[in-house]
């Protein structure tokens, strides 16, 4: 579970619901089923109307890639998991690594390191892979893509609700108690949407685009890890190209931690 992200949800609500407060807004006013309607039932319609229905089903799947830690893991534990499958691989051959490869959690190894045992050609095993990554882009591709149509269509949904609102009240303005409830959904509409619009779809959108670039990049360096196992390439020169591969901060911060080992 990605604790943060429930972190920054909450910080958002608290927010808001503070500087209703503030203001001597009564938090009961957010109870409006008209304003929950529009925006939250005109943002799915929104939804099934821009995917075809087979992409649409996918959706709700992509919350759970979006919640969980999949793909966060430790660039450099993955670079010494790999160093440390070569060292055995030079010492007692690419068989010694089948005992390894069924305690791995991570499919798209354990799928690479399946393929070098089972004796495929390289470029075979390097063609399977790459496919693979494409497609796990394709996937985080659509789900950014959705979140973002969710971002843009909820606060045009507000400005709906509003004027919903604000055509009750005009055909109540002689009962002050129902007018004042037409208006009060209008605005609660319009909060909803660019709430849910601002603070939740387009950092939804944003969010798997950065877990999708961070999983890209770790799903690389076992692809070339992988391939240079399969090479019997030397461990310190695996160690070497797959560091190449981190970002500066995480270069650094590895070789600090190698020297203190």
């Amino acid at each position: 579970m990605d604790i943060f992200l429930i972190i920054g949800m909450v910080a958002g609500l608290i927010i808001v619901v503070a500087a209703m407060l503030e203001k001597g807004a009564s938090l009961a006013v957010l109870l409006s089923a008209e304003a929950f309607l529009v925006i939250i039932g005109g943002t799915v319609v929104a939804l099934l109307n821009s995917f075809p229905k087979g992409e649409f089903v996918k959706l709700p799947k992509i919350f759970g890639v979006l919640f969980s830690a999949k793909g966060s893991e430790d660039p450099a534990e993955i670079i010494v998991q790999l160093v440390e499958m070569s060292q055995t691989t030079r010492r007692d051959g690419l068989l010694s690594l089948e005992s390894t490869i069924q305690g791995l959690e991570n499919k798209f190894m354990k799928k690479g390191l399946e393929m070098v045992v089972d004796g495929l050609e390289p470029d075979l095993i390097k063609e399977v892979l790459e496919i693979e990554i494409e497609s796990m882009e394709e996937r985080h591709r659509l789900g950014a893509t959705a979140f973002s149509t969710a971002g843009g269509t909820a606060p045009t949904l507000g400005v709906l609700g509003a004027v919903i609102g604000l055509i009750g009240a005009l055909g109540n303005l002689d009962n002050i108690t129902v007018l004042g409830e037409s208006i009060k959904s209008a605005f609660v509409a319009t909060v909803f949407g660019i709430f849910t619009g601002y603070l939740i779809w387009h950092p939804f959108s944003n969010r798997l685009k950065r877990k999708s670039l961070e999983e890209v990049r770790n799903m690389n360096i076992m692809l070339e890890g992988i391939l240079a196992i399969q090479a019997g390439n030397n461990p310190k020169s695996i160690e070497r190209k797959l560091v190449g591969m981190l970002e500066p901060k995480q270069r650094v911060r590895f070789e600090e931690n190698n020297n203190e080992n």
